[in-house]
């Protein structure tokens, strides 16, 4: 599979097919400054990379948010020259985490145009263990995708995991993370919904809410994102250590 770290060798025509886009849409968001200029080959031909097929689908994510292309240009001024495109694709997660669901039906063959490779039944499985698709109907093929995991999930499809290892960590994930969300709900119902109920004739108070309500789970995701990098990194470390 290839990696963020791999020669460009994308023309133009197959970046746009593998995104999902138009040649023209390309060419514009180059126009733009939202994507990095291609790498010039032999003939002058440019080639692109999978830095520039995760910032694609990072824009499409963007997009989906309602953002104009200048409140885009302006969030992706704020990210680092240097992000893989591991961490875009990661960017991009974030993002999904708050969107509206942004599952879609497939077939096996649009499927496989999305990931950009052939799948085998085995990645089918692990594709479906890490929540990225569902098969909708296993008579005629149909496959119902996340879009907003499906090009995280094929990066994590040639990581040395056993199936089961998977399913054990999902089951792990789903299991705190619904704790945690249940807890930080508590928390803002009754100490900040039921004070703005006692309040709602306030128009300041009203518009601080309305903010805070636009705001909280964006934020809440990224402060949970950061705390478990936090807690992963000090438990790998004194697990090895102690080893």
């Amino acid at each position: 599979m290839a990696t963020g770290t791999e020669e460009p060798t994308l023309t133009v025509d197959e970046l746009a097919a593998r995104a999902g886009v138009t040649v023209r849409t390309v060419r514009f968001y180059s126009t733009r400054g939202l994507l990095p200029p291609p790498v010039i080959g032999p003939r002058r031909v440019g080639h692109y990379g999978h830095d520039h097929l995760s910032r694609l689908a990072l824009i499409e994510e963007l997009q989906h948010q309602g953002m104009t292309l200048a409140a885009i240009e302006r969030y992706l001024e704020q990210l680092p020259p240097d992000l893989s495109a591991h961490d875009l694709a990661i960017h991009r997660a974030l993002v999904a985490t708050w969107a509206p669901d942004s599952a879609e039906d497939a077939t096996r063959a649009e499927l496989e145009r999305r990931a950009g490779r052939a799948l085998t039944e085995q990645d089918i499985d692990r594709l479906a263990a890490m929540g990225v698709l569902e098969r909708a109907d296993p008579g005629d093929g149909c496959y119902r995708v996340d879009t907003g995991l499906l090009r995280l999930g094929v990066e994590l499809l040639d990581v040395p995991i056993a199936h089961e290892t998977i399913l054990a960590a999902r089951t792990v994930l789903l299991e705190h993370t619904r704790s945690a969300a249940h807890e930080l709900s508590r928390l803002f119902r009754d100490e900040v919904w039921h004070p703005y109920r006692e309040r709602e004739s306030d128009p300041e108070h009203i518009k601080a809410m309305k903010s805070l309500s636009a705001h909280m789970q964006p934020l809440a995701v990224q402060a949970l994102v950061t705390a478990f990098q936090r807690s992963l990194k000090e438990e790998l470390r004194a697990a090895f250590t102690a080893e």
